[in-house]
């Protein structure tokens, strides 16, 4: 075979791979666009269904189908759900808890995390496993010592033994995120601060603070996320309606003889709002946080 020929076989070979695997390609990603679509369906279905749900009469609830539209959407459900069911109260306490109690365990946590992992000290290791060993102590084994622990300081029926709660249960896993970020940060930064005569104030804060904005994110979502949704913290500290949280306000609708539904669904969805608004506006964050605490350097 001359050289011409193998020249024109091996640029025809080379020109129909070339035309073949960008057709495989589209296959593939046509398939993985496909199964990602259903995906996001199966994820964004119970959000469809809960909203409409809270627009259903009890009548319509037990005697449709679950997947029926309403027939007369009740927009009062959601005007009854905050006034009549006092959503507005519980809805502030939620947003002040869930706020101070974030603000409180960021701030302590970065304290922490920079102390165990940017410092020198003897006990660094020993108070990073306490730390630790705080997240695999079970919630609910807690509760009685807690309660006569905030009876004991007058903290009973008061928002601080909620908040103080929150905190102290979301310490460990916010280190644990966090010391995974601080140990990727060159020291030379630090380094580098501390000859141009920075205090160990102003590297922690303008310094090293501000470089661990992505992981922060993360922890304040899962803070976030944990404290809104909690229920049983509230419901056994706290007694006077004027102080408990919208996901023991729900309670409210659930009558002796009668239930009402619509209102429940009115409720969840209110209470659904503010986590989603607030995991659209970090979700860049959040991303940004595991990825730079998934790699060294």
């Amino acid at each position: 075979m001359s050289k011409v020929a193998v020249e024109t076989q091996s640029t025809t070979l080379s020109a129909s791979y070339k035309t073949s695997k960008p057709l495989g390609n589209r296959i593939g990603y046509g398939i993985l666009y496909f199964v990602l679509g259903v995906i996001a369906i199966i994820q964004v279905y119970p959000l469809i269904w809960l909203f409409l749900f809270s627009l259903k009469t009890n009548q319509e609830v037990f005697g449709m189908s679950p997947f029926a539209l309403p027939q007369d959407p009740q927009w009062g459900n959601y005007t009854k759900a905050w006034t009549a069911g006092h959503i507005d109260v519980y809805f502030f306490n939620s947003v002040l808890y869930t706020v101070a109690a974030v603000v409180l365990t960021v701030i302590l946590a970065s304290f922490v995390t920079f102390a165990i992992t940017r410092m020198y000290w003897k006990w660094s290791g020993l108070v990073l496993g306490l730390f630790m060993a705080g997240y695999m102590i079970p919630l609910h084994s807690t509760l009685i010592p807690l309660f006569n622990f905030f009876k004991t300081a007058n903290l009973i029926d008061n928002p601080l033994s909620v908040i103080l709660s929150y905190v102290a249960f979301n310490l460990p896993i916010t280190i644990m995120i966090l010391t995974g970020f601080y140990k990727t940060i060159p020291r030379e930064i630090e380094e580098a601060a501390v000859v141009d005569g920075c205090s160990i104030h102003r590297i922690f804060f303008q310094i090293t603070l501000p470089m661990t904005v992505p992981v922060l994110s993360t922890t304040v979502i899962i803070n976030m996320i944990y404290n809104w949704n909690e229920f049983v913290f509230v419901n056994t500290f706290l007694s006077s309606d004027k102080w408990k949280t919208i996901t023991v306000g729900v309670n409210n609708f659930v009558g002796q003889y009668l239930t009402d539904w619509g209102a429940i669904g009115a409720t969840l969805m209110i209470s659904i709002i503010p986590v989603l608004i607030a995991y659209f506006v970090l979700s860049d964050r959040i991303v940004e946080g595991i990825a730079a605490g998934s790699v060294k350097g």
